[in-house]
C-alpha cells in the first residue's frame, strides 16, 4: 500500500511539474487599434486639454514604449495580413487597396500565422474584432458558412466585425458564421455611415454605439473561460478610432476634441477594460500585452468632419509627421507600441529601436523556441525584436531595412535615418489613380528632416542608388529576413 501511494505521490509530484512548465509560457494578448495616429495618446505627447487616455497610458508606466515603430502598409488589410503571417502583403496577389466585405479568405491556409505557432505550443487562441482579411474561396456568402477562415488559421475562437466600423455587411460574425441568421432573404436596413447600402441580411443588425462595448464583452467573456493552467492568446483588434466616430454614451462629449477624441476615449476605455480582467484573473504578471496601431490616423485641417474639428481644437492626431492614413509619408506608418510583461519587460521605458508590424512572427516565435520559422515559407519579412521589447543591450540595429508601402502600391524603403520613396503606383492601378501628389520620386533625411520637407534625391545620388537597389533586390527575392 506503501509503495501505491509513493508512486502515486511521485506522479502528482510529475503531474504538478509539467503544468507549472507549461504555464511559464507567457499569456499574450496583442491589441490592435484601428488608425490610431502616434500623437494620440498622451504617453506620445497629446495634451490632457485634448484627450485624455490613461488606460493605454498605464501601460506606458508598466511597460516600455516604442518610438519608431511602423506598419508595412499605411492602410488597414495589408497590415493585418503582416501582422499575422510576418510577410509584406504586397507579396500577394493585392498590389494595392483592402480587402472588400466580400473578398475571400485573403491568408491562405497553408500559410503559418502567429495564431498557429501558439496553437502548435499549446495555447488557446481567439480573434476578436475588426477582421477585414476576407472569409471563404470565392465572393463570400454571408448566408453559409464562412469558410475558411481564422478558424482555418490557427484560432480557436472568432467573434468579429467583417470589415470595418460601419461597414455594408451590418452584422456580427461568430466562427463561421452570421450571428443570429434568420434566413439566407434580404431585409430593408437602409444606408450604412459611407452611404452605401447595406447588403440586408436578415439577422440583428450591429448598433454602432454599441460595437466597441460588445466586442470588449465578448473578448472578457473569453478570456473567463481560459484555465489558469494552459496559455492563452488573444488577438483583440477594437474597431475604434476608424470612421464612423461613434462614442458611447459613456464618452460623449468627455474629450476636448469632439467625436474624434470621444472615439479614442471609448478606445482607452475598452483597454481599461481588458487590462482589468488579466488583473482579476491573476494573470497581468504572466501576460505579454501589446498595444499599437493598423496604420496613422486620419489627420484633416479642413471642413466640418470631426478629424477636422479635433485638429482645430490643438489634437495632431499623428504628431509632427507629414502625412496621414493611405500616406506614403510618416504620418501613414508611425504608430503607437506599448509592450507590458511584468519582470521581463522594463517598466516605464523607452526604445528607438526600429521596428515593423510583421516583425511581431519572429518574435513570439523566439519567445516559443518554435522550428516552424526555418522553414521556407514563414514570416519571410519578419524579424525577430525580443531582446528590443526586453531591453537586452542591442549593439547594432536589428532591422538594416524596412520596406514601407501605400494603398495606390507606391513603396518606399528606409535604412537608418534615410527614406527613399520610388513615387511610382501599383502597374495593376489601370483607373483612377488616388493620391497621385505623393508619386514623386524622393530621398528623406529623417534624423535630420523628420518632418520629411527637403528632398535630397539630386544631392545624394549614392544613398539613392544603394537603396532603389536594396529595394529591388528585397522585392525580387520574396523575402527581406
Amino acid at each position: 500500500m506503501k509503495k501505491i501511494l509513493t508512486a502515486t505521490f511521485i506522479a502528482l509530484l510529475v503531474s504538478t511539474a509539467q503544468a507549472a512548465q507549461e504555464n511559464d509560457k507567457p499569456n499574450i494578448v496583442i491589441i490592435l487599434a484601428d488608425d490610431l495616429g502616434h500623437g494620440s495618446l498622451n504617453s506620445y505627447g497629446a495634451d490632457e486639454v485634448h484627450i485624455r487616455t490613461p488606460n493605454i497610458d498605464q501601460l506606458a508606466k508598466d511597460g516600455r514604449r516604442f518610438t519608431d515603430a511602423n506598419t508595412p502598409s499605411s492602410v488597414c488589410s495589408p497590415t493585418r495580413y503582416g501582422l499575422l503571417t510576418g510577410r509584406y502583403d504586397w507579396r500577394t496577389d493585392q498590389k494595392h487597396g483592402v480587402v472588400n466585405t466580400t473578398d475571400p479568405l485573403h491568408i491562405k491556409t497553408s500559410r503559418p500565422t502567429i495564431a498557429t505557432l501558439l496553437k502548435s505550443a499549446g495555447y488557446q487562441t481567439a480573434a476578436i474584432g475588426k477582421w477585414h482579411l476576407g472569409y471563404g474561396t470565392g465572393k463570400a456568402d454571408f448566408t453559409k458558412p464562412l469558410s475558411p477562415g481564422p478558424l482555418d488559421l490557427g484560432f480557436d475562437y472568432h467573434f468579429a466585425v467583417p470589415q470595418n466600423h460601419g461597414d455594408a455587411s451590418g452584422v456580427y460574425v461568430r466562427n463561421t458564421k452570421v450571428v443570429g441568421l434568420r434566413s439566407n432573404k434580404l431585409i430593408p436596413v437602409g444606408k450604412s455611415p459611407y452611404g452605401r447600402a447595406y447588403y440586408g441580411f436578415d439577422a440583428p443588425q450591429r448598433v454602432d454605439e454599441n460595437v466597441m462595448d460588445e466586442l470588449t464583452t465578448d473578448a472578457i467573456h473569453w478570456l473567463d473561460q481560459q484555465q489558469a493552467d494552459t496559455p492563452f492568446f488573444l488577438y483583440f483588434a477594437p474597431v475604434a478610432i476608424h470612421f464612423p466616430y461613434t462614442p458611447s454614451s459613456k464618452t460623449k462629449g468627455k474629450s476636448g476634441s469632439g467625436l474624434y477624441g470621444d472615439w479614442i476615449h471609448e478606445l482607452d476605455l475598452s483597454i481599461g477594460r481588458i487590462l482589468d480582467k488579466l488583473d482579476r484573473m491573476k494573470a497581468t504578471d504572466n501576460t505579454l500585452v501589446i498595444f499599437t496601431s493598423d496604420n496613422g490616423g486620419v489627420q484633416m485641417t479642413e471642413g466640418d468632419r470631426p478629424e477636422a474639428v479635433a485638429y482645430r481644437a490643438g489634437l495632431k492626431c499623428n504628431a509632427n509627421w507629414r502625412g496621414r492614413k493611405h500616406s506614403i509619408y510618416e504620418g501613414g506608418f508611425r504608430v503607437p507600441f506599448i509592450a507590458r510583461w511584468p519582470g521581463h519587460v522594463p517598466a516605464a521605458t523607452v526604445c528607438d529601436e526600429t521596428l515593423s508590424l510583421v516583425d511581431m512572427f519572429a518574435t513570439i516565435g523566439a519567445l516559443l523556441d518554435q522550428p516552424a520559422l526555418s522553414k521556407e515559407e514563414a514570416g519571410e519579412d519578419s524579424f525577430n525584436v525580443l531582446p528590443a521589447l526586453l531591453g537586452d543591450s542591442i549593439s547594432k540595429p536589428i532591422r538594416s531595412s524596412m520596406i514601407v508601402h501605400s494603398p495606390n502600391g507606391n513603396f518606399a524603403i528606409r535604412s537608418g535615418a534615410w527614406k527613399y520613396i520610388e513615387g511610382k503606383a501599383s502597374p495593376t492601378l489601370k483607373k483612377k489613380i488616388p493620391r497621385r501628389d505623393e508619386l514623386v520620386t524622393a530621398l528623406y533625411n529623417l534624423q535630420d528632416d523628420p518632418s520629411e520637407q527637403k528632398n535630397l534625391l539630386s544631392e545624394r545620388p549614392e544613398v539613392v542608388k544603394r537603396l532603389a537597389g536594396q529595394l529591388e533586390k528585397q522585392r525580387n527575392s520574396g523575402r527581406s529576413r
